[in-house]
Order: structure tokens, then C-alpha cells, then sequence
């Protein structure tokens, strides 16, 4: 049984609550400002959206289903304080809000990563949402839900994954006419092997844009290695 998103679930119901998953591992956060942290991963199975360059492919299918119980136990069993629930798109399965709620209530610090198709309203207040806009050249520009911005606080984070000077002017436009840099902090960051680091970086400083530059850390550390 999975509740309506949105609607709170009674303690009772909470255990018969399951989450499709991918795997559950632990490694160094490689993006958003809590890169560095040791971090136990939950990635959650299925996506509907089809970026051209996902790294997660393999999160599409498969997995295996697991309660409430069995994932915070596993993500207690690490005994790191940073959690992140990613994908995958883990908004795609209801259940994943009461364990983002758990996961919070059971004293973690916890990011949400998403793609910004689905409603992030219901998301518990206590978790930093990053929410990827996807640009032009991400072939699912036409998926975001811009009702989403709205719902932004200081604490949540915007990522533009860019693969080209078009994506970075696109990716300028919209925060410039949304008003983004004030809302949250706001991450750009290159398509891994489509766009330059330096390239980006440079057309990041010579425009004095209020943006943080980031590089997936986790590729360099460990290059396309899975739950890594």
C-alpha cells in the first residue's frame, strides 16, 4: 500500500509501506554544497524521464523491494549523519516521502535529488531539496514544472546540468527571469565528457554570474564506477 502523495501516513500504515531500490551504499557526496560529506546513498528504482545524458541507466528497472524498516536500518548501519535519496526520479514512487520524513525524524541530515517533473510541495520542510532543471539539450526541457519554483526556500538548491554554450545562455535566462539566485543556491554545472570544466567555469566568471560552479567529485574520484 502506498499513500497519495501529500497525505499524511499514520504510523501504522508505515509498515506495510515499500520503496523499489536500486542499491543503498556509501561514498563522498560529489555535488550540491554538501559535496565532501560522507554520505549513505538510497537510490531509488525508475525514472520517467529520459535524459541524453543519464548516468543512472541502470536505475531504470530492476531493483528490489524494502520497507521503511529495512532501509533505515540499512542506512543506520553506515553511521553517517548526511543522507541523499536520489534516482532514478524518487519522487516517481510515493512512498519515498514518509521515508524522507523517517529519515529526518531519525536525526539525518537528508537531500533530495530530483528532476524537477514532479511536485516537490509535499517534500517534509526538513530536507534540502535539490531540484535539477533540465535544460534544452538534456532532450527533456519540456518535463520541468515550473509551478516547482515557487515552492523554493534558502535551504533548497537548483542545478542546470549544461552540455553546451546554448545550455549555459538558456540556463542565464532563466536565472535571470525567475529571480533564482535570490530564492536558493543556485549550481551550474557541465554535462560529464559534453562540456568543458575550464570552458564553463570561465564563461561563469567573465559574466560575474551569482552561481556556484561545481564539478561531479564522485567522477573524478572514481570515473563512471557504479554506486560510487
Amino acid at each position: 500500500m502506498n499513500a497519495p502523495a501529500g497525505r499524511p501516513v499514520a504510523p501504522q500504515d508505515q509498515a506495510t509501506l515499500r520503496l523499489k531500490i536500486t542499491e543503498i551504499f556509501l561514498s563522498l557526496q560529489g555535488e550540491s554544497d554538501l559535496a565532501g560529506w560522507p554520505t549513505a546513498f538510497v537510490r531509488l528504482t525508475g525514472c520517467p524521464l529520459r535524459c541524453q545524458y543519464c548516468d543512472t541507466t541502470y536505475a531504470f528497472h530492476g531493483g528490489r523491494w524494502m520497507s521503511l524498516e529495512e532501509i533505515c536500518a540499512r542506512v543506520a548501519e553506515f553511521g553517517v549523519r548526511h543522507v541523499c535519496v536520489t534516482g532514478g526520479e524518487p519522487l516517481a514512487q510515493k512512498a519515498c516521502l514518509p521515508l524522507l520524513a523517517r529519515l529526518c525524524d531519525a536525526g539525518h541530515v537528508v537531500s533530495l535529488e530530483t528532476s524537477g517533473a514532479l511536485d516537490i510541495a509535499p517534500v517534509d520542510p526538513r530536507v534540502i531539496r535539490v531540484v535539477d532543471l533540465k535544460t534544452p539539450d538534456s532532450g527533456e526541457v519540456e518535463r520541468n514544472r515550473w509551478a516547482n519554483l515557487d515552492s523554493l526556500t534558502p535551504r533548497d538548491q537548483v542545478k542546470f546540468v549544461l552540455c553546451s554554450r546554448a545550455d549555459y545562455d538558456w540556463a542565464k535566462e532563466i536565472l535571470r527571469r525567475y529571480g533564482l539566485a535570490s530564492r536558493c543556491t543556485v549550481l551550474f554545472s557541465p554535462s560529464y565528457t559534453q562540456l568543458s570544466s575550464r570552458e564553463l567555469a570561465d564563461w561563469i566568471v567573465a559574466d560575474r554570474l551569482p552561481v556556484r560552479f561545481q564539478v561531479q567529485l564522485h567522477k573524478l574520484l572514481w570515473g563512471d564506477e557504479p554506486g560510487r
